[in-house]
């Protein structure tokens, strides 16, 4: 047994962060195979909170409910800077 006295450091294990980038593909590809329009999807689920508006094909749904919704807006918002206004 270690001595009481001192500290103790304990090391946590990190969750995968989970790439933005990555979840809008996948959640884009689940809606558009399922014949929704991607974009009005996707825009209803950040203004609105509600997960309904995201399939659960292919656990679209749940993979997106994983990121919160500020950094899909702040996601989308820097590549269409980085797109449209940056050249």
């Amino acid at each position: 047994m270690g001595d009481i006295h001192n500290t103790q450091f304990f090391r946590t294990v990190q969750d995968n962060k989970l790439d933005v980038s990555e979840v809008l593909e996948q959640v884009y590809a689940a809606l558009t195979e399922k014949g929704y329009n991607p974009v009005s999807q996707i825009v209803g689920y950040i203004m609105s909170g509600d997960p309904t508006y995201i399939t659960s094909h292919k656990n679209a749904r749940s993979l997106i409910m994983k990121v919160e919704r500020d950094e899909i807006l702040e996601e989308l918002l820097s590549v269409y800077i980085d797109a449209k206004l940056k050249k």
